[in-house]
């Protein structure tokens, strides 16, 4: 069984990644995320390798969660362009999406031969469950790297969009109409 994403205190940070091995991280990333990749592109990225602090993760991602398509292969472009231009940006999606389409490929024959067994069903139930963890102990690290000393305005903001969005229920795109200029104001405000 794999170990799951901890709060070990990040490696120290280092000189860009080079290509190669923006394939190889992104790669592991993949390998290693049953149940989504955010845990361990943060753990990876972060705690293991130290190509990015905390923080800049969290910015990152952020802007990543604000395009369209998902949110780790948006990371894995912009990082990948940050840090060797148009080979890099390759690099880290095809490391990123090459084990899974591999992988997904054998599975998809296994469970069109193996898929109706009982023993099955308890097994995917487990691995839901999983996941469901690891996302909600990356959340919680998250939110620790992002409040530090003092809740600040973009603090506000996300408890907004949370009650806006989770809560009430409003479509996400008006959500994101209204809040989006906010919090560019109050990041722009923040930092001047």
């Amino acid at each position: 069984m794999q170990e799951p994403p901890d709060a070990a205190a990040p490696a120290p940070r280092r000189p860009a990644p080079t290509a190669i091995e923006l394939f190889l991280g992104f790669a592991t990333i993949a390998g290693l995320g049953f149940g989504g990749v955010l845990a361990w592109s943060r753990r990876i990225i972060v705690q293991r390798r130290g190509w990015l602090s905390a923080e800049a993760f969290n910015e990152q991602l952020a802007l990543c969660q604000l395009l369209p398509g998902g949110n780790i292969l948006n990371f894995a472009v912009m990082y990948g362009c940050r840090c060797a231009g148009i080979l890099g940006s390759l690099a880290a999606v095809l490391g990123l999406i090459g084990p899974p389409v591999i992988l997904m490929i054998i599975a998809g024959m296994l469970y069109r031969r193996f898929g109706d067994l009982p023993v099955l069903h308890g097994v995917f139930a487990a691995l839901a469950a999983a996941a469901a963890g690891l996302l909600i102990a990356t959340s919680a690290q998250m939110i620790g790297a992002t409040i530090k000393d003092r809740v600040r305005p973009g603090h506000l903001i996300a408890a907004a969009t949370f009650v806006a969005a989770g809560v009430l229920r409003l479509p996400l795109l008006w959500v994101m109409v209204a809040i989006a200029p906010v919090s560019v104001a109050l990041a722009w405000w923040e930092r001047r």
